[in-house]
């Protein structure tokens, strides 16, 4: 049957076509029987009342309609398969026409992959990797030191004492705060840990704390900062706190014993040593993302596209969901920390919407890049990409029974492309 395709605004189009009266009548029948299901007619059983008894007590339009839904359900993937469309989300379907004995007009919006215009690129691509070609990535002795201090902190012992905490300390404490005499909401702490100087509480709160020491009880009063949350924003309240321990930091000396303590090191310099090819490693990889965010970047800026509502709609909700993993990984409850913040979703939302429209942008650059030079993986590399990620996870038969294998391969399919890509543009 004859389609008419028109563009709209906004990476819409609009399809109008038929399905010929010989194609939709048979679904006639299957109406029938659904709406005879759910309405009762005297002396037949559900779904087993004729067509014209059906039509008689819900009405001939209502069967005709159902009729019509049915058919086109059936009708438009394929309209969309024949004719190349790339549809996002559930198209919008109206019925123009559904009468017995004629064809049954219809047409459906949907939103499509947006057309993708790539001004040039190569030679801006060519400044990037100039920049980045003399790069050595140099490890200073500073550097490994500084690295050897962070190590042996994170090694560090915590011996009880029986002195006044200091900066740097481990120290257990009991706590309250009071507004007008009232405890505040989730404002009290009983044998709460943390390291006098990390910066874990509200500004003046850890300096209170120094000089005090087991048994020891101070109250004072500090103010909120001004972005704290709803409730307690720039006020001063009251906090009582009870020292309960006092804990002195040990940092091992760094030396043949402490580097043999790490299991795999006969002595410091293999220490040493390791730790600057890792400095290395990790310097390489820094300046891999810096040059591929600055290649991004740039298409960016040459990528011209109407980019319809629901992939910007799409991206905020990953972006969403990201957040939450974000803030889940501190500890935190995802509400809580918004309203700590001062701030609602709706809000963060709306501001994240310049930035999904560059997320996307990338990622319709870099496709057409790859279009353009032909660059594809195969069938046979998406599915070790699969089992590298499966293998990561105990139970993969398990797993494979919950997970949308399609959407995993289509996600692997597009990242491994994407690594094409970049690998390209870093040969130019």
């Amino acid at each position: 049957m004859k389609v008419e395709i028109k563009k709209l605004p906004g990476s819409e189009i609009e399809i109008k076509t038929s399905i010929s009266w010989d194609k939709w009548k048979d679904f006639l029948n299957s109406a029938v029987a659904d709406i005879s299901k759910n309405i009762k007619i005297k002396g037949f059983r559900p779904g087993k009342a004729p067509k014209e008894i059906v039509e008689k007590e819900a009405g001939k339009e209502s069967v005709l309609n159902e009729a019509s839904r049915k058919a086109i359900q059936k009708d438009y993937p394929r309209i969309l398969i024949d004719n190349k469309v790339e549809a996002i989300g559930i198209p919008q379907i109206e019925a123009l026409k559904a009468e017995e004995g004629s064809d049954l007009e219809y047409k459906l919006k949907t939103a499509v992959m947006p057309e993708v215009k790539l001004g040039p690129w190569q030679e801006s691509v060519k400044k990037i990797n100039e920049k980045y070609a003399d790069l050595k990535h140099e490890v200073t002795e500073e550097e490994i030191e500084k690295e050897l201090k962070r190590l042996a902190k994170s090694r560090a012992k915590t011996v009880t004492v029986n002195r006044e905490a200091r900066k740097g300390d481990n120290v257990e404490i009991n706590f309250q705060v009071l507004r007008d005499g009232v405890p505040v909401e989730n404002g009290t702490g009983r044998k709460h840990n943390l390291i006098l100087g990390s910066g874990t509480f509200i500004p003046g709160f850890e300096d209170n704390l120094m000089g005090l020491k087991r048994g020891d009880k101070k109250e004072f009063e500090l103010e909120f900062p001004e972005n704290y949350n709803n409730d307690l924003s720039g006020k001063k309240a009251v906090f009582k706190v009870e020292m309960n321990l006092v804990q002195e930091r040990v940092v091992p000396s760094l030396d043949d014993s402490f580097a043999g303590s790490l299991g795999e090191f006969k002595n410091l310099e293999e220490l040493k040593k390791s730790l600057k090819d890792g400095l290395k490693k990790e310097k390489i990889r820094q300046k891999k993302e810096e040059r591929r965010a600055e290649f991004t970047e740039e298409l960016i800026k040459k990528t011209e596209a109407e980019i319809p509502k629901i992939l910007i709609q799409e991206e905020i909700k990953k972006m969403s969901s990201e957040f939450d993993m974000q803030v889940r990984s501190t500890g935190m409850d995802p509400e809580d920390y918004l309203k700590r913040i001062n701030k609602n979703r709706q809000e963060l939302e709306k501001a994240w919407e310049p930035q999904a429209i560059k997320r996307i942008k990338a990622a319709l650059s870099l496709n057409r890049i790859a279009k353009d030079r032909e660059i594809k993986v195969s069938g046979k590399e998406i599915e070790e990409e699969m089992n590298k990620t499966l293998s990561r996870y105990g139970d993969v038969k398990s797993l494979e029974k919950n997970i949308d294998l399609k959407r995993m391969y289509s996600y692997a399919e597009g990242m491994l492309i994407n690594e094409k890509v970049f690998q390209f543009l870093e040969k130019m």
